[in-house]
């Protein structure tokens, strides 16, 4: 395939606060390239970007994304950091009995830390996976657009993953809450070797829309179920990084 996913892109009201919050929970560098600041991923794990815009609903939030616990210590002192950072606790019907905690982020989006010993995210890293919305139609789509095989495939929820392993990317299947504003989440692609718009016609191709261009100039696009997603030209990684490297959860 001719395209590479670099993040998931977030609307935030502060960006800048917004991502503060995630390079110190998660322990990232702040990389700037031309689109804003990136939360870049290593060994598979899934980039994080903020930029302006409209802040999370949470309970609403199409996307939101799960952290893994190496064992109970792990699982409090991720959820006290956050908390100390400027998270909060968020009832979203979670029963008591459950043991992940659902915390939403200063942008609004909310986020669960899951209990250790869960095997369907065992070896995913410390950023497990990007939990979303979306009919089984969209899970194939994706699973062909970045070359990802399906790991999960039952009752109709997916869930694919890089053949190199890393934070999981799934959707819960049917009924999907209807659409009707543009997304405040979105998958960050670039283009591989290969012109943006022939990487994006080759998405065409596969089930995407094209909806327009962005003003970053990348191209946008949107999945079979109308979740706008975009892809630019290879950029990441061009410029000078700076730290932001308070105690994290992992410390």
């Amino acid at each position: 395939m001719h395209s590479r996913l670099v993040a998931v892109t977030f609307e935030a009201d502060d960006p800048v606060r917004a991502t503060r919050f995630w390079a110190a929970l998660l322990g990232r560098e702040v990389v700037e390239d031309v689109a804003g600041a990136l939360l870049p991923g290593e060994d598979g794990q899934l980039g994080l970007r903020f930029v302006p815009g409209r802040a999370g609903r949470p309970g609403a939030n199409r996307m939101h994304l799960h952290l893994t616990s190496v064992d109970l210590d792990d699982q409090e002192r991720t959820v006290a950091t956050a908390l100390e950072l400027g998270g909060r606790h968020l009832d979203v019907g979670q029963r008591p009995e459950d043991r992940h905690v659902v915390l939403a982020d200063p942008a609004g989006y909310e986020f669960c830390v899951i209990e250790p010993g869960n095997a369907y995210l065992a070896g995913c890293g410390p950023l497990g996976e990007l939990a979303g919305e979306g009919n089984r139609e969209v899970g194939l789509f994706w699973s062909r657009a970045l070359g990802w095989p399906l790991v999960w495939d039952q009752d109709q929820e997916t869930a694919i993953q890089s053949p190199a392993g890393g934070t999981k990317i799934a959707w819960g299947g049917p009924p999907v809450p209807p659409k009707t504003e543009p997304n405040r989440q979105r998958l960050e692609l670039v283009a591989a070797a290969v012109g943006r718009q022939a990487a994006a016609d080759e998405l065409i191709s596969l089930g995407a829309t094209q909806v327009g261009i962005g003003k970053d100039g990348s191209v946008v696009l949107a999945d079979p179920d109308g979740n706008e997603f975009s892809i630019a030209g290879a950029r990441v990684g061009q410029s000078a990084t700076s730290t932001v490297r308070p105690r994290t959860a992992r410390d």
